[in-house]
């Protein structure tokens, strides 16, 4: 548990907060020093056990997957911690004697801040810059409950930084499969901005996410991510509203062409977009006269289409 106590000036002060074996380890040493006698077995023992860091002395991490901090939800953590203590250390990587930089648990050492505490039970790990990003996301997926962008996001970072295939990215991470790795990455690289702030704000799932980044034609995508919020979907509904308008050819079966030329069948399209539903039909007549056709199936559907003028 977290004490208030007075800021010590540095980590080797605090070897009474270390585990038994860095005490038997350090006994009148240095971290310093010690690294220095036997730098893989120090490493060993500061994964397995704690120390009490003063916050001061601690960083957040520049590389930090999360973003953004829920300002209500850090009041509460710090109310928790008033209370009970911090019972899940941090991890940290050590700079130098006196200067830490947090790998994982910056949510946690932000409520600390809050509620009053100088010092932090921590995890020293000794790593450079990029390993500790690469523990940093293995830390915060599997601790952490971060959005699907932010998780796409650092994936992003280690394979551009680590020169990583989606496959070996995968391999990297252990628990993931490379399909999950690429819908992931299709996310910010196939959807819109607005849609990508809804997966940020959890306004939709990684599953709607996932149907939306497979749809190329983006006034479509923004056509059933409004119908998502709108009317509350459910991933398998958004699949069937997106067969509607992105049919799939019957196998063995070539697709049927339409009578209409290419730029009419995109007018067409752009109608079905508007109007969210694909029964919309252009029928096109010599001399340039034609007819635009709005079908409707129940008295909710005619409201649904005057909405949309209404909205217009």
């Amino acid at each position: 548990m977290a004490k208030k106590i007075e800021r010590k000036p540095s980590i080797a002060v605090g070897k009474k907060d270390l585990g038994a074996g860095i005490k038997a380890m350090f006994k009148e040493k240095t971290l310093e020093a010690a690294l220095n006698e036997d730098f893989e077995k120090v490493v060993k023992e500061l994964a397995n056990n704690t120390a009490s860091i003063p916050i001061v002395q601690i960083e957040p991490n520049p590389a930090q997957p999360r973003s953004e901090f829920d300002e209500v939800a850090l009041e509460e953590l710090a109310a928790s911690l008033k209370t009970h203590g911090l019972i899940q250390p941090i991890t940290v990587r050590r700079l130098s004697e006196e200067e830490f930089q947090i790998i994982s648990g910056e949510r946690r050492w932000r409520a600390a801040q809050k509620a009053g505490f100088t010092e932090i039970p921590a995890y020293v790990r000794i790593a450079n810059d990029t390993e500790m990003l690469e523990m940093a996301l293995i830390e915060n997926i599997q601790r952490h409950d971060l959005n699907p962008i932010e998780i796409a996001e650092t994936y992003a970072r280690l394979k551009h930084e680590l020169g990583l295939t989606d496959e070996q990215l995968s391999t990297r991470m252990g628990k993931i499969d490379r399909s999950s790795v690429t819908n992931y990455l299709r996310l910010l690289n196939f959807l819109t901005p607005e849609i990508q702030t809804a997966l940020k704000e959890r306004r939709i799932s990684f599953g709607h996410g996932k149907v939306l980044a497979g749809i190329n034609d983006f006034s479509v995508q923004d056509a059933l991510f409004k119908m998502v919020l709108k009317e509350g979907l459910s991933v398998r509904a958004l699949e069937k509203e997106r067969d509607t308008f992105m049919p799939k050819p019957k196998e063995g079966k070539a697709p049927k062409k339409s009578d209409l030329p290419d730029d009419y069948n995109q007018i067409q399209q752009q109608f079905r977009t508007f109007f969210g539903t694909k029964q919309v039909n252009l029928k096109l007549k010599e001399g340039g006269k034609g007819q635009i056709i709005l079908s409707f199936s129940s008295v909710k559907e005619l409201n649904d289409l005057l909405d949309c003028i209404d909205e217009d």
